[in-house]
């Protein structure tokens, strides 16, 4: 931190001085050279930020150090990232039903599941539908992961994962829908959004012939891109709207599903983004392809981030 001196005093007084964090040092001003000074109010603002940060994230860790340990005692939560699954194999893929649901109903996954208040409220809504959320971001998830035990609900389940691997815990046709709810664009990277060739030809591993994918997004760059996806592989859609909550003649289930908002969505519903929907099936046949067209970038990032590119379109 950097304090001046003064009006009136001259710069370079022994008023002038930097102070850095532990232990608290105080460097006064005057025993930098002139042109040396500006570097050293920006070495001294790092190393502030860093010190103030490290509290920051103390503070937060044991926060999250505390939820991981909680969640290793939840009976719905299964823990298998990347450093686990190569050494320990996942015994219930193709046994979801019979392993854990105790059921023959359908299983429902949501892909980036966040806190996990779709899942919940998904698995409210169709008590004969088993549901299954998917992030790597525990400490999240375990809001959801608390609430459904709390409440009793048998139809719910939590995998922390990473979803480039996701095709290593369901067994083929053990799937019949996934929901994608507010993911990532992922501009400047095709092959990391979640409807690209790369995962659409994983979820083909595990769901079955024309399983429905469904996304829900605030982002007009993913939605734009989805339905040329879908428009380009002949993919069949069953519905699509650049304005879910001002739509008519939606069926009975959407109905239903426009009554769940999370926490950021009603926020973007308030800063007056629209909400896009589309919902299409996904058969086994046929090789995907990406779309070759330019689609203009979203101006935000998420709530309250600005666009951080120059570009204008991108594919």
């Amino acid at each position: 931190m950097f304090r001046h001196c003064d009006p009136g005093e001259k710069p370079g007084c022994n008023a002038c001085f930097f102070i850095l964090p532990s232990k608290v040092k105080v460097f006064p001003a005057m025993f930098f050279p002139d042109n040396a000074r500006y570097f050293a109010l920006k070495v001294a603002y790092i190393v502030l930020s860093l010190y103030l940060c490290s509290q920051d994230c103390s503070v937060m860790g044991k926060g999250k150090l505390a939820k991981f340990a909680e969640m290793e005692t939840f009976s719905n939560v299964f823990q298998y990232p990347y450093s686990v699954i190569d050494n320990v194999p996942f015994a219930m893929k193709g046994h979801w039903r019979d392993r854990y649901f105790n059921n023959g109903n359908p299983i429902v996954l949501e892909l980036g599941c966040g806190k996990g208040e779709y899942t919940v409220e998904l698995a409210r809504l169709f008590p004969d539908v088993n549901f299954v959320g998917v992030d790597i971001k525990g400490a999240r998830m375990w809001t959801g992961a608390k609430q459904a035990l709390e409440d009793g609900q048998k139809n719910v389940a939590f995998l922390r994962t990473n979803i480039e691997i996701i095709d290593r815990f369901f067994a083929k046709d053990e799937v019949q829908e996934l929901w994608l709810t507010f993911s990532d664009p992922q501009m400047k990277n095709a092959r990391k959004r979640l409807t690209s060739t790369f995962f659409l030809n994983r979820y083909r591993t595990f769901l079955v012939d024309g399983g429905i994918v469904h996304l829900k997004t605030d982002s007009n760059f993913l939605y734009t891109y989805t339905t040329y996806m879908a428009k380009e592989n002949r993919l069949p859609v069953l519905f699509a709207t650049d304005d879910l909550y001002h739509t008519e003649g939606l069926d009975e289930a959407t109905r239903k599903i426009l009554s769940i908002r999370t926490y950021y969505e009603s926020m973007w519903i308030e800063r007056g983004l629209n909400i896009r929907y589309i919902k299409f099936r996904l058969p086994h046949e046929g090789m995907l392809v990406e779309p070759e067209v330019d689609i203009p970038l979203d101006e935000y990032r998420s709530y309250h981030r600005p666009k951080r590119s120059n570009r204008e379109t991108g594919r």
